[in-house]
């Protein structure tokens, strides 16, 4: 999935125009498409890593935007948001060349030529295993060969599951990678909608990969997104766990959702309500809540406390957590106690809040939930810089993990 796709076509007329189109069907049933206008060379060809879009779903020199900028097609369901529940596998997307500078709105157009590319987030080789062991929910992903492996835990969003794309995605780059549901998942306590686990159950999932025996128990780091971030510095400053690193991703360093006590369990689901906005089209962030002086009482992690390199990462155009804040409050935190050699930041603008791993779309609102009400949530970000900043975070992270668990 994070590998450069190269789309070339050859023997047409010169300097003709002609539109790629892109068509995916997501595990849900529903069409995902982007398309982008191209003239041809003297010589015929049109190449997306060295030609320029001059119309469409993007614009620019874009060897990836067809991927990047696919949106659900027109007349789909409200608030989708486009994400791999079976990583086994690969998301399929039916590649056309078309005759003219068309869209698909205008229906019949001449196809001059069509392919189909699969796009995987396990290379071959790499292995998945259910974790269902001491109360914990959990998929481990283990590269080819005995090991032993540089390891991270993978923990996601308060909108709960279990999210294994990303660890999929380590795992094929050479990494042990462990993804951790803690809400919203049949085989934790219920209810649903609140986080009925603490902090016992995120030690015992760091133990438990740690001691396998195909990990590096010296070499394991923890990455998280929007409230993972929370949970993972909440890891970091526990007694007797002590991660090679942590990488945030615009998240808090407390909890914005009411704690029912001293193990970090949620009494809601949802944060106060006076912290709700709503922008004219009904769409709905909790921005406000995330904000440091917002955060709930006693929640607020022990920054000073944290002892290993820290990556954090900010989208500019967050509209669901107040990052930019956060990052400062930990970069002060760690300067002020003589640790800011651990701290790196990087921001970028334009970029909202799901920030993933590359050539993934981004949606700039999704569902959020259904019952007792329906919610459509604001998260934000630009198509083009949204995809720009998931390209560059991730070569980033890459790096700053074979710096910290293997260098």
């Amino acid at each position: 999935m994070d590998e450069q796709v190269s789309i070339t076509g050859r023997f047409l007329p010169p300097h003709c125009p002609v539109t790629l189109l892109a068509q995916m069907r997501s595990e849900e049933g529903d069409l995902w498409e982007a398309f982008a206008h191209y003239n041809t060379k003297a010589d015929g060809t049109v190449n997306l890593t060295r030609d320029h879009s001059v119309g469409g779903s993007y614009l620019g020199c874009e060897p990836m935007g067809l991927f990047w900028s696919q949106q659900p097609a027109l007349g789909s369901r409200e608030g989708l948001r486009l994400r791999k529940n079976n990583v086994e596998t690969p998301f399929v997307t039916l590649v056309s060349l078309l005759e003219g500078h068309v869209s698909p709105i205008e229906g019949q157009s001449t196809e001059l030529a069509a392919t189909t590319i699969e796009r995987w987030y396990m290379a071959p080789g790499v292995r998945r295993i259910e974790i269902r062991q001491h109360g914990l929910v959990a998929t481990l992903f283990l590269p080819p060969g005995p090991g032993p492996f540089p390891a991270m835990l993978d923990l996601w969003g308060f909108g709960g599951g279990l999210m294994e794309y990303r660890a999929a995605l380590f795992a094929s780059r050479g990494y042990a990678s462990m993804s951790l549901a803690f809400k919203g998942h049949k085989d934790l306590p219920g209810p649903r909608k609140t986080m009925n686990v603490g902090d016992s159950y995120f030690r015992s999932a760091f133990q438990l990969l740690q001691n396998h025996h195909q990990v590096c128990a010296d070499r394991v780091g923890i990455i998280g997104l929007s409230f993972g971030v929370y949970l993972s510095l909440r890891i970091a400053t526990q007694t007797g766990i002590n991660p090679a690193c942590l990488i945030s991703i615009n998240g808090p360093v407390g909890s914005n959702v009411k704690l029912l006590d001293e193990e970090g369990r949620t009494e809601t689901s949802d944060c106060e309500k006076k912290y709700w906005w709503y922008d004219n089209q009904g769409h709905v962030t909790f921005r406000d809540a995330s904000f440091p002086g917002n955060l709930q009482p006693g929640s607020k992690v022990k920054i000073d406390q944290i002892t290993c390199p820290v990556m954090y990462i900010s989208g500019e155009d967050d509209l669901s957590i107040a990052s930019i804040e956060n990052a400062k409050l930990i970069e002060e935190t760690l300067s002020a106690v003589g640790k800011s050699q651990l701290f790196t930041y990087l921001s970028y603008p334009g970029a909202g809040h799901l920030i993933e791993p590359p050539h993934s779309p981004n949606s700039r609102v999704s569902l959020w939930s259904v019952k007792p009400e329906k919610m459509i949530c604001l998260w934000g970000g630009n198509l083009a810089c949204h995809a720009a900043a998931q390209e560059d975070a991730w070569r980033k992270i890459l790096s700053f993990m074979e710096n910290q668990l293997i260098a």
